[in-house]
């Protein structure tokens, strides 16, 4: 059972991301100083390094929070789907329940703005891809796993994974500058290009 000591240190790391993540939407990750989400927490500056290790961490504390919640999706899919399916049902599975998993912690519209200022920030887009990058040998070796092959002498896990987070990223580019900024449209629009992963990879693309 969760102590009154684990839940108060729980609410002051909320309050610091919920804050940060209003400073870096309102007033840019850049012009964004962790003095001034200290200040607006009415914590000092250690406090908050008790609790992340820069505004990078800070900025990008939510997506690690859904990949969590992803790659646990992807544990969970039945046996018997194959790796590219049981990638595209925790995906899409896995959006139902995303908004209650974020707004545990933020509203959702906080979540979806803080998106366009990382792709819109060098620092943080960077970060971002560095650890897609980590999460994509995660999840290869999820995959080598469920189907019980090794990881480093089969290359199919991590070319299933590839091409995976690909789609993934086309979806958040897309998405990010697109007119529609809600979550509903993301899950649209990973739906569509998930469903041409396998004509754009098998087929000729020639009109005639």
């Amino acid at each position: 059972m969760e102590t009154l000591r684990e839940r108060k240190k729980q609410r002051t790391r909320d309050a610091l991301l919920r804050t940060a993540l209003e400073l870096f939407t309102t007033q840019g990750y850049e012009h964004t100083t962790v003095d001034d989400i200290a200040d607006a927490v009415d914590v000092s500056q250690r406090t908050f390094f008790r609790y992340f290790a820069g505004k990078e961490e800070a900025a990008l504390a939510l997506q690690d929070i859904t990949v969590e919640h992803f790659l646990e999706a992807v544990r969970e899919r039945p046996p018997h789907e194959a790796p590219m399916e049981a990638l595209r049902q925790a995906v899409l599975e896995g959006w139902d329940t995303l908004q209650e998993v974020v707004e545990a912690v933020v509203p959702i519209g906080l979540y979806l703005r803080m998106y366009r200022v990382i792709e819109s920030t060098p620092v943080l887009l960077a970060a971002h891809l560095r650890r897609s990058a980590e999460i994509e040998e995660a999840i290869a070796g999820i995959l080598a796993a469920r189907e019980g092959v090794d990881v480093d002498a089969d290359p199919r896990p991590r070319l299933a994974v590839a091409v995976f987070g690909g789609v993934m990223r086309l979806t958040e580019r897309q998405w990010s500058t697109g007119e529609d900024f809600s979550l509903d449209a993301m899950r649209a629009l990973a739906v569509s290009h998930l469903e041409q992963v396998g004509p754009a990879l098998s087929e000729s693309w020639r009109t005639r």
